[in-house]
């Protein structure tokens, strides 16, 4: 198992269009949204200047890139190409493999995370306690997990050719959605309401609740533990029905 992570974080690292769209992408969509913006104006509803808001936001688009568009394209063009059959024949179990691509996403998550930091922490003079810095970073790398889940789930739902429209379908309209491109408080209200049961919102709200130096909300937790769940067991069962049917 160890070396199929070794191959994937490999294969990974060498994809310079995937690391463009997972590491820079989400640092120039900051500073094309927040670079002329006012770093004292706060926006309504959320106690927060735009560079503070957009920053979680951008830093958790970044990580969803990875480890959900990779995931899915991956697994599904892997198991149209008969790799993931060929991997069955081994000692692998199926955990391994699935183990092996969350952790090659993980990789690329945290910087796509640091480099949104880096670009905020220097054009826009975003300053946070040592502590948030610590656990912003920790809070949107491990919450990635339950994109991950979603990305796997997808690569086994979807073939090769319908994995990226698929994929981007579910990506941008997460991401919308749950206002990771814009603020929620723009929306109308009905809106609002939907936004709130996105797994993106919750998400994004473990970043801003720490950029405000509060608690996550328990709403919040456990919404992403029941997406995480319901994600999880959706690309178990799809594992174990791609199984049956090789």
């Amino acid at each position: 198992m160890n070396t199929l992570i070794k191959l994937e974080i490999t294969r990974t690292l060498r994809n310079k269009k995937f690391m463009f769209f997972s590491v820079l992408y989400p640092a120039a969509l900051y500073l094309l949204i927040a670079g002329g913006a006012s770093t004292t104006e706060i926006v309504e509803g959320t106690h927060l200047t735009l560079p503070l808001l957009m920053m979680v936001s951008m830093a958790s688009f970044g990580a969803i890139t990875a480890v959900l568009v990779g995931n899915s394209e991956k697994i599904a063009k892997e198991r149209e190409k008969g790799w993931v059959r060929q991997l069955r024949l081994t000692a692998l179990p199926g955990r391994g493999y699935v183990a092996a691509k969350v952790a090659s996403a993980a990789v690329v998550s945290l910087p796509s995370i640091l480099v949104v930091f880096a670009v905020a922490a220097a054009v826009k003079g975003v300053r946070l306690d040592a502590w948030q810095w610590c656990a912003l970073t920790g809070a949107i790398w491990a919450g990635s997990i339950v994109f991950a889940a979603l990305g796997v789930a997808i690569g086994y739902l979807a073939t090769g050719d319908a994995v990226r429209p698929l994929t981007m379908i579910i990506y941008f309209g997460l991401s919308v959605l749950g206002g990771l491109w814009m603020p929620t408080a723009t929306f109308p209200q009905w809106l609002r309401n939907i936004a709130e049961w996105v797994p993106t919102h919750a998400y994004a709200a473990l970043g801003q609740a720490i950029e405000r130096g509060d608690a996550p909300q328990l709403k919040d937790v456990t919404l992403l533990v029941a997406y995480l769940v319901l994600f999880a067991g959706g690309a178990a069962w799809l594992y174990r029905k791609d199984t049956r049917e090789a």
